[in-house]
């Protein structure tokens, strides 16, 4: 039993199969390319790994937050996809695979995910580990760098939010931080693994994108009077 997972939220396009234990992963920087190229990229591993789309325990997608365009177009190909193979599909918060990430790389157990949102602002939650998975201690949210704050404790950073504000790392007092991290398909099967196993997750109808940000642009009139996101 397998599921396929994909993440589109940020320039990387990855791919996985997962079936509990191994993956095999397709990954890319596409870019603004990532919507021409996340289905062939799939039914290239698909076909390589002789994996039908119908024998699939369920489809597992980074929902957000992250770039507009790609969580929709993750969410979309999810739904598309399952709905032609009637399979459950389950969205995995990116901030949550981001933190997956840190601990499949470094053991990290208490991870302040930050994911840069551009307009001057930063996407963030901290998440910490025991043995039962991932509980969520703040966030998600969109703010300033300069707003950022985690709770109480000692903790580890991930996530391209910290190459573009290092200062960020010193302000929290991170023990250890790798900015080179992104939500990456393999993190996004391991937290939905749980889920699509035993037949959780919703039906293709009901897949949603994960929004912390509801602004993506100014109104002529606010742009007129100088306004900035």
């Amino acid at each position: 039993m397998q599921v396929l997972a994909f993440d589109t939220s940020t320039d990387w396009l990855s791919v996985a199969l997962y079936d509990g234990r191994d993956a095999v992963v397709h990954c890319e920087r596409a870019g603004q390319a990532a919507s021409a190229r996340i289905l062939p990229a799939i039914g290239e591993l698909l076909d390589a790994e002789g994996t039908p789309l119908t024998q699939l325990a369920g489809i597992a997608y980074g929902a957000g937050p992250g770039s507009f365009t790609g969580v929709r177009i993750a969410c979309g190909v999810a739904q598309g996809l399952a709905f032609g193979a009637d399979l459950r599909v389950y969205g995995v918060p990116t901030l949550g695979a981001l933190a997956q990430a840190a601990w499949r790389r470094s053991g990290a157990n208490r991870v302040v995910s930050c994911l840069d949102a551009r307009m001057r602002e930063v996407y963030v939650a901290a998440y910490v580990r025991d043995d039962t998975g991932w509980t969520l201690a703040s966030g998600p949210a969109v703010c300033k760098p300069d707003a950022v704050v985690v709770p109480p404790g000692e903790w580890e950073g991930a996530g391209d939010g910290f190459a573009v504000y290092p200062q960020l790392v010193g302000r929290l007092a991170l023990a250890r931080c790798d900015a080179a991290l992104f939500p990456d398909a393999r993190s996004v099967a391991e937290w939905s693994w749980p889920h699509l196993a035993v037949g959780e997750g919703v039906e293709a109808a009901h897949a949603e994108p994960l929004y912390v940000r509801h602004r993506v642009a100014l109104t002529s009139a606010e742009r007129a009077a100088g306004q900035r996101l």
